[in-house]
């Protein structure tokens, strides 16, 4: 009797403690659905990953990456809300659930995962940390910067790398470091710092829209890894799937060989893994709570990997970033996703 009534206990207390983790699974997606749009944390400034165009449409890989999101719940990019937000204030947003999603060029380290209580996602951008200089300081090389002043933002990845860059180089620095973007750059381009120091894909970003990008030279040094990722809040597991497969989806269409102007001719694809993943055979949209199409919806929509990189920051655009380890694994990258099934 002793031993069954300890049993019982036992089975009490793992009931007693689930029930807030099963009251918790499929929150957000309830919370987004009953709102009726998606709120995304994204960059105000930063060109060709966030900022509004001169027409005041939000425009950037970051953008798409929550308009797809948007697609994948509601079968339309548009039910979407953006919510600028600086380094400062990215996570503290979403943690006080400010903000259903982050997709603000943040990079994924250990620390986020565990102390800010985040989970991130697949990774949209494959970056490192760089330095940008003027042209007519004559630097070729990072290693060259001793004793350079160096316009940093606070709060992030940079500002560690940087010391550690310096340090380990026995090189010294002066840091400028200002919070807001913009001025940050304006810092940069008005002369108060030698250098800015940053992921290379926002030194490409920045020096994009300066008034005379030609002036300026980003050198050839990458001092980090930077896998850039939207993230999520920890406790939700359903709506990190979610997050997290809305990345992939995108990366697996481009695999595929699926796109924006073929997506509906690939409706009548024989190939099992073509039809799963379009939802002509069901069980992926079940499995995440979503409507089966939910992957047809976010290429018709949206695109699929390879023409969201290129339509915000490839070849043809301001920045002209080579796909370089964005590529799909089969073309030499890092874009990997896992089966569909």
């Amino acid at each position: 009797m002793k031993l069954t009534k300890t049993r019982v206990i036992v089975v009490l207390a793992t009931i007693l403690m689930m029930v807030p983790l099963m009251a918790h699974a499929g929150e957000t997606l309830d919370a987004v659905k009953g709102r009726g749009y998606l709120i995304v944390g994204v960059h105000s400034s930063l060109y060709g990953f966030g900022m509004p165009d001169d027409k005041g449409v939000w425009r950037g890989l970051d953008v798409d990456t929550g308009r797809a999101v948007a697609t994948a719940i509601f079968g339309s990019p548009d039910k979407i809300k953006f919510v600028p937000l600086t380094t400062q204030t990215r996570f503290t947003a979403l943690q006080s659930k400010e903000i259903d999603v982050l997709c603000r060029n943040a990079t994924r380290t250990l620390t986020r995962d565990t102390e800010l209580g985040l989970n991130f996602a697949a990774v949209n951008y494959y970056d490192g940390q760089g330095f940008m200089v003027p042209k007519k300081l004559g630097v070729k090389s990072a290693k060259d910067l001793g004793g350079a002043t160096v316009c940093v933002l606070p709060g992030t990845t940079t500002e560690q790398n940087v010391s550690d860059f310096f340090r380990s180089h026995k090189m010294t620095m002066k840091p400028v470091v200002i919070e807001q973007p913009t001025e940050l750059n304006q810092a940069f381009f008005s002369g108060r710092c030698d250098c800015l120091t940053s992921d290379a894909s926002q030194l490409a970003g920045i020096r994009a829209v300066a008034p005379n990008p030609d002036d300026y030279l980003i050198l050839p040094e990458i001092i980090s890894k930077e896998p850039l990722a939207p993230a999520v809040r920890h406790g939700d597991e359903q709506w990190r799937d979610i997050v997290d497969y809305t990345v992939l989806a995108m990366i697996n269409a481009e695999d595929l060989g699926i796109n924006s102007k073929n997506v509906d001719e690939m409706l009548k694809s024989t190939d099992p893994n073509v039809m799963r993943f379009l939802g002509v055979t069901p069980g992926n949209g079940k499995a995440l709570g979503l409507d089966e199409k939910w992957a047809y919806n976010i290429v018709k929509h949206v695109g699929n990997y390879g023409e969201v990189f290129e339509r915000n920051v490839g070849k043809d655009t301001k920045l002209k970033l080579p796909r370089g380890l964005n590529a799909q694994w089969k073309d030499g990258g890092l874009m990997y996703s896992p089966p569909f099934k």
